[in-house]
């Protein structure tokens, strides 16, 4: 995992302003927004607990349009510059802890701030599930991942793990066995995932499935190693986890969410509370890419514009 320190744009958050859009969170999203709510003349205030968000843990991007590789740390940073080129106000290593709605909307953060604005953008993501087991910390980075599409090409004529039984899962299963010398599935129960996967599973030779088993541990110093089961331990270059995500919508109240907790959207971005927005991997849209994140971002800040248009 990176120890990033990217610094902030030299504009704190003012606490006396009215601000045109406050984005809560500092991922592709939120960042993304930024640049085109400011650019669209907007005042905007950036609350997020990290910039650059999951990106700043993601070892190496090579699906990022523009970038035939990048790492993780590097597009972050690249992200945090262009945001800091528009001089828009941010407060980093912040946490949202309430919002509240009196006419405008009032934001109170962990370092005992209020700030207020005239709509909100909820682009705080989500993180991965994880399975809770010794090994995955510390091995994360050298051979455990959370994502197929990332990190997928790295376990080239290699063995990798996929931990979990949905559709996610099952797919990349699919995906890895292309390319990897050995696919073990590993999930507790029996399949969630559709049966026109699963039965397409089934036809693939180098594809091991091992249902009704959980891993007990990951084993390996710089890189993973192997995966202790129940009662035996498998060989394996890379632990892949696809049991979901968490989306980060602990601290909101009256905005709608789906059995996933994830924030229900329309086509324009807008939740059910007016002034209220969300884009990214918090919300209802199906894929969590970056590039996705990204101009979903872009997406809500032109249509926060046309709503601050016509109040």
């Amino acid at each position: 995992m990176f120890n990033l320190n990217i610094s902030s744009p030299k504009n704190l958050l003012e606490g006396e302003k009215l601000y045109d859009l406050i984005i809560i969170g500092a991922g592709p999203a939120g960042l993304s927004a930024g640049i085109y709510a400011s650019r669209k003349g907007l005042s905007v205030g950036i609350i997020g607990e990290k910039v650059g968000g999951q990106v700043n843990d993601t070892s190496s991007v090579e699906n990022y349009i523009g970038f035939e590789f990048v790492t993780g740390e590097s597009l972050a940073e690249s992200f945090s510059k262009h945001v800091k080129s528009l001089d828009i106000d941010m407060l980093d290593n912040a946490k949202v802890k309430e919002i509240e709605k009196n006419g405008t909307f009032k934001v109170k953060v962990d370092n005992y701030m209020t700030y207020e604005s005239k709509t909100i953008l909820i682009a705080t993501g989500s993180k991965s599930r994880k399975l809770g087991v010794e090994g995955e910390d510390s091995l994360y980075g050298k051979g455990v991942t959370y994502c197929a599409i990332c990190d997928g090409p790295l376990f080239k004529d290699k063995v990798v793990t996929v931990v979990g039984g949905g559709n996610s899962a099952v797919e990349a299963a699919i995906d890895l066995s292309k390319i990897a010398s050995r696919v073990n599935l590993v999930h507790r129960s029996t399949f969630r995932a559709d049966k026109i996967l699963t039965d397409k599973l089934e036809t693939i030779e180098n594809v091991s499935v091992y249902l009704g088993h959980q891993i007990q541990k990951i084993n390996g110093n710089s890189q993973v190693e192997s995966i202790d089961l129940e009662e035996n331990t498998l060989k394996t270059d890379g632990v892949l986890v696809e049991i979901g995500y968490v989306p980060n919508t602990q601290f909101l109240e009256e905005v709608t969410l789906n059995e996933r907790k994830e924030i229900v959207i329309d086509s324009n971005n807008q939740t059910n509370v007016a002034g209220i927005f969300a884009a990214g991997d918090v919300t209802t849209v199906r894929f969590k890419q970056i590039i996705i994140a990204a101009s979903e971002g872009a997406k809500a800040a032109l249509s926060i514009n046309d709503y601050i248009n016509n109040l």
